[in-house]
């Protein structure tokens, strides 16, 4: 369970905005983590983002600014604070709070190391990185030149304002070491309480409400939200300890047969959690897949302590050649089948020397698919040592990168559920 401080009065919460800066982001040239990673470095420190904004360089910083100084208590800007003409959130903040920019030396000499280390000149526009708006409190960028600031709350300027770099290697590190520890101080006056995010496979959104929503809808004191992904469902309950022991028990004993973890964790992290844990042994034979469910299983840590291989036999001689899989089985039923899947997991199992082996073939589109077969039709097997073999058949009629996330789900969900 993650713990969380709450206000320890009837206040509102802090309102916490975030500002994202950058023409790249709006461009889709470049992914915006840094809501992910601030959101969940705030949120076990009390302090939950309220209202998030992304604009591009320029004078749109300085109207996102104005906005969130008219609202919030707790500031973050990120982005703008580099050595190029577009970088101007330094200059755009020091106008707003009607303050000078003054030189700080202890800033230029930290970029003049850095060069240095590197054998490089230090060019005029760097040295802008040392101009900063008086009355900021420097942040330490031990992964690049420009500093980060924070100006604390003013009574009749500003919020608590943070600036932060817009590279993650910066920010990340920057907002660890230096910017939390302020946040702390000033979620100080909070008291813990808790969130629990419960992960499920097998089941739709809309399913998993009409089982547990009215239930714990009426637990007073819980704050209750869903989030679905293609093939699981997050519920997620927020509360007191009390309220969430209360939830606790309603979602084990309605939803018990589709609980993946209870804290949040993946469902092949449950899966190679629980192979390690009973000592087996699994591979994988995949086709309409292409690697990806072994890539899902070798992407937890300590996978290599359960998975032996993963054969990718995506043309049929190589199902042969590589699984034993029988031509006349190909040419009677077709790759895809519930018998071939059904071969192909039973060959992995026998050439690996694994306890549970899983097979995938199916048909990804959007061409190839028959009247009998249309596009997205899926076999899935899973073959085990001393028993006999499963396939189940599913229809993904979806885009080609959502059909693998899906069979690759249901893959690792038909194990969980044999384990």
């Amino acid at each position: 369970m993650l713990l969380c401080p709450a206000r320890r009065d009837n206040k509102e919460s802090v309102n916490v905005e975030i500002i994202n800066t950058g023409t790249e982001i709006l461009l889709g040239n470049v992914l915006n983590t840094h809501l992910g990673f601030l959101a969940q470095e705030l949120f076990p420190i009390g302090l939950r983002v309220q209202r998030q904004v992304t604009v591009p360089d320029g004078d749109a910083i300085r109207e996102a600014l104005v906005e969130s100084f008219a609202r919030a208590e707790i500031v973050l800007v990120t982005g703008g604070l580099g050595p190029t003409t577009d970088d101007i959130t330094r200059e755009v903040t020091a106008e707003l709070l009607g303050v000078e920019m003054e030189f700080d030396a202890d800033v230029m000499h930290a970029i003049e190391l850095r060069f240095a280390r590197r054998n490089l000149a230090v060019t005029e526009r760097v040295k802008r990185q040392a101009q900063v708006p008086r009355g900021a409190t420097i942040l330490p960028n031990r992964n690049g030149t420009a500093p980060g600031l924070y100006f604390p709350q003013s009574e009749n300027r500003n919020p608590h304002l943070f600036l932060l770099p817009g590279p993650p290697r910066e920010l990340r590190p920057m907002f660890t070491d230096s910017a939390r520890p302020i946040l702390q101080k000033i979620a100080s006056s909070e008291i813990a309480v808790g969130c629990r995010s419960y992960r499920l496979a097998g089941l739709g959104e809309s399913q998993v409400e009409h089982l547990v929503g009215e239930a714990l809808l009426a637990i007073p004191g819980l704050e209750l939200g869903y989030c679905a992904r293609a093939g699981e469902v997050d519920v997620r309950c927020l509360g007191a300890a009390d309220v969430l022991e209360k939830a606790h028990a309603v979602v084990v004993a309605k939803l018990q047969p589709y609980l993946v973890s209870d804290d949040g964790g993946s469902i092949e992290q449950t899966v190679v959690e629980t192979l390690v844990a009973r000592r087996a042994k699994l591979a994988v034979a995949e086709s309409c897949t292409g690697g990806a469910l072994a890539n899902r299983i070798t992407n937890v840590s300590g996978a290599s302590k359960t998975f032996l291989a993963g054969f990718v036999t995506y043309a049929n001689e190589v199902k042969t050649n590589a699984l034993g899989v029988e031509p006349a089985l190909l040419s009677e039923y077709g790759a895809v089948s519930r018998e071939v899947a059904a071969a192909m997991a039973e060959g992995a199992l026998k050439n690996s020397g694994a306890d549970f082996a899983l097979s995938t073939t199916g048909i990804a589109g959007p061409t190839g698919g028959t009247a009998e077969k249309p596009v997205g039709t899926v076999f899935i097997g899973i073959a085990f040592k001393g028993a006999p073999t499963e396939v189940e058949q599913h229809l993904f009629a979806t885009d080609r990168e959502t059909f693998k996330q899906l069979v690759t789900q249901t893959a690792l969900d038909l194990l969980r559920r044999n384990l």
